[in-house]
């Protein structure tokens, strides 16, 4: 059934298409945790082919609620904030929730409490908060307690929901391919000191090193960028003792890439290449880049419902991690030969 023409669909014409009562339709919109799955899912396909829109007027007044969530992000196009805000912004469209994003140049307590209230003052229902750096921790722990606030990408130690990929695990996947491979240590490139993700990526790496007994390299820094990357792998290259790099994200593995074969360093001949995220680019690197798939959409639908958890009175679990996925491609294989006296 669709709507008639000239007209807008109307919550019946949801329920009708869909198979169910009003009453289904309106719990789907508002507290999807409620409904069983198999429900939910045929509610919002009729919602979708109808290109229904709910009456945010008429749905505050049912609810006390605004059907808004504020998102607070910082302010940035690197991939993997940028992907994970725009996850979160599809889980809750699908919900039929409007999204409101307060971007902010740096995730400090004060700007962190600007942010939240200026989302209060749109009468936002909750607030899903990306908080990727080591500074956004203190400003976690003084949110307004009355609102529904759940983070991700955040620290362990602080007092509310979060949800993010297991960055440790990730790390350690891809350094044991590379011992695996037959290599006896392997170097890594490192994102800013100030930010979490990099610094589970080092734990993992490290860990890996240690419980086989390999050598542990210096951490080379980087900060994300494949200027950076080219920069640190200009220094890598010029030590024969190299032959594998754990790379904390592509776009720097692209110049670690590059400043390897400016130096005549074949990749994966004479040294293995291994980065972090899957950016769609990375599979036309050359040689295409084995590296670590994050999967945003999982982490954005874990912190939407654990929002809803936390507005609907209910305490989610503290964790929800995500488990990544290593992708081996061409840029990493067996180690050369070693050299001896």
């Amino acid at each position: 059934m669709k709507s008639k023409p000239g007209r807008p669909a109307v919550l019946m014409d949801v329920a009708v298409l869909a198979g169910v009562s009003t009453m289904t339709v309106s719990r789907v919109l508002n507290t999807p945790d409620l409904v069983r799955a198999e429900t939910r899912a045929r509610v919002l396909a009729a919602v979708r082919e109808l290109d229904y829109r709910p009456n945010q007027a008429a749905r505050q007044l049912v609810t006390g609620r605004s059907g808004v969530l504020g998102v607070v992000s910082i302010d940035t196009t690197l991939y993997g904030p940028a992907s994970t805000l725009y996850c979160i912004e599809q889980a809750a469209r699908h919900a039929g929730y409007n999204v409101s994003i307060a971007s902010l140049s740096s995730l400090n307590r004060r700007s962190m409490e600007e942010g939240v209230q200026r989302l209060r003052t749109q009468a936002v229902d909750g607030v899903i908060i990306v908080a990727p750096h080591e500074s956004a921790a203190d400003g976690l722990r003084h949110l307004p307690p009355e609102m529904p606030v759940v983070a991700v990408d955040a620290g362990d130690d602080i007092p509310v929901p979060v949800a993010k990929v297991d960055q440790q695990a990730g790390a350690a996947r891809v350094t044991r391919h590379l011992l695996s491979l037959g290599h006896h240590s392997v170097w890594h490139v490192a994102g800013p000191a100030d930010w979490l993700d990099a610094n589970g990526r080092i734990e993992g790496w490290r860990g890996v090193l240690e419980s086989a007994g390999r050598p542990v390299p210096e951490v080379l820094r980087g900060d994300w960028s494949s200027r950076s990357g080219y920069q640190l792998g200009r220094r890598l290259a010029t030590d024969p003792d190299v032959t594998a790099v754990f790379v904390a994200n592509d776009q720097m593995a692209l110049g670690v890439l590059r400043a390897l074969r400016e130096a005549g360093r074949r990749v994966p001949e004479d040294v293995s290449v291994a980065g972090f995220d899957d950016i769609p680019e990375s599979a036309y690197f050359w040689p295409p880049l084995t590296t670590v798939r994050q999967d945003f959409g999982e982490v954005g639908r874990h912190a939407f419902h654990m929002l809803l958890d936390r507005m609907a009175g209910a305490e989610p679990e503290a964790r929800r991690l995500v488990e990544p996925e290593l992708v081996v491609r061409e840029s990493t294989g067996a180690a050369p030969p070693r050299q001896t006296a």
